[in-house]
């Protein structure tokens, strides 16, 4: 017996996750077509969960995921993958910027975010960025604060606005 083909998807959020046996499971759902997004959904989860660990916590990620899959192996129509959700922190590796850093990864914990955090120290790479103080923040691209640390909640604000629109 040959073990299944592994296959990667995009969870929501930018994780890429990889599942033993998806063709084949997409290919014995395939005839759910037209039933609700809740039955081809669970049908994919309930067949994968053989081959594969999903956590539970993660099930409405999956089923989301896997939907989009279904979609794409009938020919229909998808949206293209959103990609993470991009953090850059911009500062030499003071106490505050390793203080953002660390606030950073906590809130993502906290939310449930995947993302691509990256703190760039290079002062020549900050430089060419165009910010005037440190630390910075900037969410996919966008810059969002120069010069201090957001609190908290509107950190929360930023990243979850942030999760729609990641390029």
């Amino acid at each position: 017996m040959t073990k299944p083909e592994v296959s990667r998807i995009h969870l929501p959020g930018g994780l890429k996750v990889g599942l033993s046996g998806l063709a084949q499971a997409l290919e014995e759902v395939k005839d759910l077509h037209g039933s609700p997004d809740e039955v081809i959904a669970q049908a994919l989860l309930a067949r994968l969960r053989t081959l594969n660990y999903i956590p539970a916590a993660a099930e409405p990620a999956y089923k989301q995921a896997l939907l989009r899959e279904y979609r794409k192996f009938l020919g229909e129509e998808v949206a293209p993958d959103p990609g993470p959700l991009s953090i850059t922190i911009l500062g030499p590796g003071c106490a505050s910027c390793t203080a953002l850093t660390q606030m950073i990864i906590t809130t993502l914990s906290e939310l449930g975010l995947a993302a691509e955090v990256e703190h760039v120290k290079d002062l020549q790479e900050i430089a060419r960025a165009g910010v005037m103080g440190l630390p910075a923040l900037l969410i996919n691209g966008e810059v969002k604060v120069v010069g201090q640390s957001p609190t908290r909640e509107v950190l929360k604000r930023w990243l979850l606005a942030g999760k729609g629109s990641n390029h």
